[in-house]
């Protein structure tokens, strides 16, 4: 292998790992995907393999509208019908590989043919002696069938040489120049064969004269020894093959002969092909990173959305815990009995430093403290609260990305994103519990340092862990009687009792920190819940950092 084949072979494994890439990361449109795939293909198909193996029969690519001719063409080269011609459209439904049994077994056990199902390629056995070219009659570029026209763009990035064929009448149709830009952009050898031109010599010059013009404003003109044009006037027939006669394709058929004949020559056209295919990548990966950066502007604006709709239902849900009372008014009245109760009332007024040997009785006659009925409630309380907002934030984001066209896809197929998830639920459950366990243990903590732990044990670690869980939602600052009536006694009472036990500064740094990790919690749960819509718009660090690959890839490519 020379150095060029292996420099080739080396750029396009590197760009091939990065069409790749793209394609795994689902492109958000059609378009978009169509463009990759081509990329991932042509690289694939043609590039790759071809740069392996220069000595590979050459693969000339009869192509062209409905009707043009090429069957015509084939069985003029072959000298005898190998692929049906006539009235009906479309007439090739298959691919006709004309080739040598060896060339044939080769190009058929390689891999520039592996997109193409077996039967959709019909061999039509060749001489020994063209053995080095294949010749192969596409579907029609313009064919009512779409599988026939992906055959065709199929063999068009497959191939070495291409010979587009149409008409006097044809040549300037959008459909065929759409073909022309592409095999432009690979930059491959072409042969233009113009059939049915007016016998009459002016009328013949009008022609070509301005397919000449259209080629030329095209960017392909002959001088540049990578287009060769070739007129066949109408009628020039022959019958006994159902082809064209031979002499008006005469230089055509002595190409592809000298072809066969030179493995130099081959070679040669091999190298330009291949070249040829790798710098006309050019303007395709460009056109793939656009689209990159566009996905990566798409998904910024959609995940702003998320981050926006799940932050505002969690700034609601965190004001709806602070507002001061959280608790159903049956459950404040019975911490409220017990707060307020004589023993308790007493110990808050005399003050921790008159209690001295007292302590363990002092709360004797004291009413059971709620706990359970408290944290129970606590928990379904911050659930449902929790998972109303929850709810709101997905059906905000989902509505949102449903009024964009760009978007609305994304979130077609899961109706499950219109609510919180299934999990959301247990993942809050189980989170309430292990921040009240958490809880408890600063009270224990706490209640060592600051020499309360008679005072701690004669309430319960239990019983104070819950006075600092309400302190976190029912407390003092803004609160009033004529405002909330029980709840606002009740946390008097209950920020009294934690003074009392562990003196302001201490109490406050309990509440803080119990209300910080309930928080933690909170916007973590409510993370993950965004991460369902997040996962649905790829992270736009990794789109922009391929777009920026793919571009060094292309500039390596001139």
């Amino acid at each position: 292998m020379d150095a060029l084949a292996a420099d080739l072979i080396e750029r396009s494994d590197r760009l091939a790992g990065l069409a790749e890439r793209r394609l795994a990361l689902a492109p958000t449109n059609a378009a978009a995907s169509e463009r990759a795939r081509q990329l991932r293909d042509h690289l694939e198909g043609f590039v790759r393999p071809r740069a392996a193996d220069l000595e590979a029969p050459l693969l000339v690519l009869l192509l062209g509208p409905t009707g043009a001719g090429k069957s015509s063409l084939l069985n003029t080269i072959a000298g005898a019908e190998v692929s049906r011609a006539g009235v009906l459209r479309p007439t090739t439904r298959e691919a006709i590989l004309y080739a040598s049994e060896s060339d044939a077994k080769q190009i058929l056990s390689g891999t520039r043919l592996r997109l193409i199902s077996a039967d959709r390629i019909v061999v039509a056995p060749a001489p020994a002696s063209s053995s080095g070219v294949a010749v192969i009659d596409a579907p029609d570029i313009d064919s009512v069938e779409r599988d026939n026209r992906q055959l065709a763009d199929v063999l068009l990035e497959a191939c070495d040489l291409c010979v587009f064929v149409t008409t006097a009448t044809r040549y300037a149709d959008l459909v065929p120049w759409q073909v022309l830009r592409r095999v432009q952009e690979r930059g491959l050898p072409l042969v233009m064969l113009i059939n049915r031109v007016p016998a009459d010599a002016r009328d013949r010059d009008v022609v070509m004269a301005d397919a000449r013009r259209l080629l030329a404003e095209s960017g392909m003109r002959e001088a540049d020894n990578t287009l060769d044009l070739i007129a066949v006037t109408e009628g020039q027939v022959d019958p006994r093959t159902n082809g064209l006669a031979r002499d008006s394709v005469r230089p055509l058929l002595d190409r592809i002969e000298q072809l066969a004949s030179e493995s130099t020559e081959r070679r040669s056209v091999a190298l330009d092909a291949l070249a040829g295919a790798v710098g006309g990548l050019t303007p395709l990966v460009h056109a793939v990173a656009d689209d990159l950066e566009h996905e990566a502007t798409l998904a910024e604006a959609l995940r702003r959305i998320a981050e926006t709709s799940y932050a505002e239902e969690l700034a609601a849900l965190s004001r709806s815990l602070r507002s001061g009372v959280l608790l159903r008014g049956e459950v404040l009245r019975r911490w409220h009995d017990f707060v307020g109760a004589d023993q308790i009332t007493r110990f808050v007024s005399s003050g921790l430093g008159r209690l001295r040997g007292l302590l363990m009785t002092a709360f004797r006659g004291t009413p059971t403290a709620p706990v359970a009925m408290v944290e129970e409630e606590m928990v379904s309380t911050l659930e449902a609260l929790a998972l109303r907002h929850a709810s709101d934030a997905a059906r905000r984001t989902a509505t949102a990305w449903s009024d964009r066209s760009d978007a609305a896809a994304l979130i077609d197929g899961d109706p499950t994103l219109w609510s919180a998830s299934e999990s959301f639920a247990p993942a809050i459950r189980e989170g309430l519990s292990t921040w009240m366990r958490a809880t408890i243990e600063d009270v224990r903590t706490a209640g060592g340092r600051k020499r309360a732990v008679a005072q701690v044990a004669a309430l319960g670690v239990n019983v104070v862990g819950v006075a600092v869980m309400l302190g976190v939602f029912a407390h003092t600052a803004g609160l009033t009687g004529a405002e909330f009536g029980i709840a606002a006694g009740t946390a008097f009472l209950n920020q009294k009792l934690l003074e009392a036990l562990f003196g302001e500064r201490a109490m406050e740094q309990l509440i803080e920190q119990a209300r910080a990790r309930l928080d933690t919690l909170l916007t973590s749960l409510f993370a993950q819940e965004r991460a369902r819509f997040d996962a649905l718009a790829t992270s736009p660090a990794t789109l922009r950092e391929l777009a920026t690959e793919l571009r060094a890839s292309a500039t390596e490519l001139r």
